[in-house]
C-alpha cells in the first residue's frame, strides 16, 4: 500500500514509453495505483507488464481530444476509487529542426500535444484533483524552457509555456489545495534520441554523446518525478545540464545563447 496505508493514485500521460513508463514503474514500486494513457496501445500493454498484477489500468487516448480526457479520467476513477493524487502531464513529442523548415501543420501538431494537451488535462482532471486531498499536478517541461534552444524553437516554446502555466496554476490552485510542479529534464535516455535531423544521418544519442552533453538515465526522471511530487520545489531539474541552464538562464543568459548554438538541430532538449 502507499504512504498510510491509503493506496493512492497517479495517471500519467506517455505511459507507454519513456519518462512515463519509468514513472509508473518507480510509483508502482511505492504501492501506487498506475493509470497509464497513450496513444500507443502496444506501448500501454508493455508498461502495464512491468507493474505488479492489479496496479494499473489502460487508457488508449489522445491528449488533444477532450472528449478522451473525460472518459478516460472517467474510466480511471472507478478503477481508482475515485482518487486522483497526482495527473502527470508527460505525453509530448520532440520535433526538432530549424523553424524555416518545420512546416505549420508540424508546428500545430507541437504545440496542441505539448502544451494544449496539458491545458485539456487540467481542465479534465481538475474535479477529481480537488476532490482528493492534497493532490498534485506535474507537468513535463524541459531545461529548453529555462531560455530558447536553436533548432529547437517551436518545442522551446511549447516548454516555455508549460513552465508558465505550472508557475500560474501553483498559485491559483493552492486555495484547491492543489500543487503545480513541474519536471526540467535535460537529454534524457529515451527512443526520441534514435531520430536523426534532415542535415544528417547520424542518430541525435551519437551527435549528443560526441559533442560532450550529458545523456541522463531514464529512470533518474521517474525518482524525479517522486521527489517533485514529494517536495517543496515548483521546478524540478534533471541532470546536470539542466541544472546547468537554469542557473545560466537566471544570471548569464549570454552564455546559454552561446550554449544554445552548439545544440542547434541535435535534437530534442526534452522527453
Amino acid at each position: 500500500m502507499a504512504e498510510g496505508g491509503v493506496r493512492k493514485a497517479i495517471f500519467i500521460t506517455g505511459g507507454g514509453s519513456g519518462i512515463g513508463r519509468a514513472t509508473a514503474r518507480h510509483f508502482a514500486g511505492q504501492g501506487w495505483f498506475v493509470g497509464i494513457a497513450d496513444v500507443n496501445s502496444a506501448g500501454i500493454d508493455e508498461t502495464a507488464a512491468l507493474l505488479p498484477a492489479g496496479a494499473s489500468s489502460r487508457h488508449v487516448m489522445d491528449v488533444r481530444d477532450r472528449d478522451q480526457w473525460a472518459a478516460a479520467l472517467a474510466d480511471f476513477a472507478q478503477a481508482s476509487g475515485g482518487r486522483l493524487d497526482v495527473l502527470f502531464n508527460n505525453a509530448g513529442i520532440g520535433t526538432g529542426g530549424q523553424f524555416v523548415d518545420m512546416p505549420p501543420a508540424e508546428a500545430d501538431r507541437l504545440i496542441a500535444i505539448n502544451f494544449g494537451g496539458v491545458v485539456n488535462g487540467i481542465y479534465a482532471a481538475l474535479p477529481l484533483l480537488r476532490a482528493t486531498p492534497g493532490s498534485t499536478i506535474l507537468n513535463t517541461g524541459s531545461a529548453s524552457g529555462f531560455y530558447g534552444v536553436a533548432g529547437l524553437a517551436i518545442y522551446s516554446a511549447t516548454k516555455f509555456a508549460v513552465r508558465g502555466l505550472t508557475e500560474a496554476l501553483e498559485i491559483e490552485f493552492a486555495k484547491y489545495g492543489i500543487k503545480v510542479r513541474s519536471l526540467m529534464p535535460g537529454f534524457i535516455d529515451t527512443p526520441l534520441l534514435d531520430q536523426v535531423s534532415a542535415d544528417s544521418n547520424e542518430p541525435a544519442r551519437d551527435r549528443l554523446s560526441s559533442s560532450g552533453f550529458e545523456i541522463v538515465p531514464v529512470e533518474r526522471v521517474g525518482e524525479a518525478a517522486w521527489d517533485a511530487v514529494h517536495g517543496d520545489k515548483v521546478h524540478v531539474t534533471v541532470g546536470k545540464m539542466a541544472k546547468r541552464l537554469a542557473r545560466l538562464a537566471r544570471w548569464f543568459p549570454g552564455l546559454v545563447a552561446r550554449q544554445s548554438k552548439k545544440i542547434d538541430g541535435l535534437g530534442s532538449a526534452g522527453h
